[in-house]
């Protein structure tokens, strides 16, 4: 259950231009799960709104949150400036997150792009933890970067097969992550994505061309974050019962979706 809570800065790095690497003291980590995101506050009364920002790690034991995240604005400029010990009043944990179970048995395809690259940090941790029954036969890792600031990419490496590929070539394959998939023929398994929407809408006809199922997280501008204002609107199939138009809540809906769903 979602909850406002003031958290305690632990630490704060940049891991790559413009790209901050934050971990914050705070309950709401043993609820959450990977793919959901967090509303984070900045305190600032001339920037009211929260920040959504995708949760990179989770650790229930130490009770510890990471949001690894992009300066693109005044709110994320703000963070960026925080220090240990620095508080922050954060509402969460949002959304909700990957079907994890949907990988049992199956190879697992986490694809990541650009700031959609953190959230499948914490989904890759979890499927390597899952007991021998439950996991997924392997787990393949493609994560697509604009040039040789792979963030994140050492971390991915303990979790499974890593393929890079980069805008300017690099590092890895030069391409798009559906360059990727087709080099190292990925043409099975659970799908498990986040990124811009034109990487989405590619590896959403590439699923349906190899019969994959994939789960995709969207990446958009919110205001509140808890589906009231129907400004994150995404079109669908189908009719949605809230709005009784073929539309659903980014940030109450999804931000995960199962791709045959939607209208991309």
């Amino acid at each position: 259950m979602k909850k406002k809570i003031s958290c305690r800065v632990l630490s704060q790095k940049m891991i790559a231009k413009n790209i901050y690497d934050l971990k914050v003291e705070s309950e709401l980590a043993k609820d959450a799960v990977p793919g959901q995101f967090a509303g984070i506050y900045t305190g600032d009364g001339s920037m009211l709104l929260p920040r959504p920002i995708s949760i990179c790690g989770a650790d229930k034991e130490q009770g510890i949150l990471r949001f690894v995240y992009r300066i693109q604005g005044k709110g994320t400029a703000f963070f960026s400036g925080l220090k240990e010990g620095d508080r922050l009043d954060i509402l969460g944990p949002l959304g909700n997150g990957y079907p994890i179970e949907e990988a049992v048995g199956k190879r697992a395809v986490l694809i990541g792009g650009g700031i959609g690259v953190p959230p499948l940090l914490e989904m890759a941790k979890r499927l390597s933890e899952l007991d021998a029954d439950k996991a997924p036969s392997a787990i393949d890792i493609v994560m697509g970067y604009r040039d040789s600031e792979t963030f994140l990419s050492d971390e991915f490496k303990k979790y499974g097969n890593l393929i890079i590929a980069t805008d300017d070539g690099s590092v890895g394959v030069h391409g798009t992550v559906t360059d990727a998939l087709k080099e190292k023929a990925v043409t099975d398994g659970v799908i498990y994505a986040c990124g811009p929407m034109p990487m989405l809408r590619g590896l959403a006809s590439y699923a349906g061309e190899h019969e994959m199922k994939a789960y995709i997280s969207l990446e958009e501008h919110m205001a509140c974050g808890v589906g009231a204002c129907l400004g994150c609107i995404v079109k669908t199939r189908e009719v949605d019962g809230h709005s009784h138009v073929k539309n659903a809540r980014i940030c109450t809906d999804g931000p995960v979706f199962d791709a045959e769903e939607l209208d991309l």
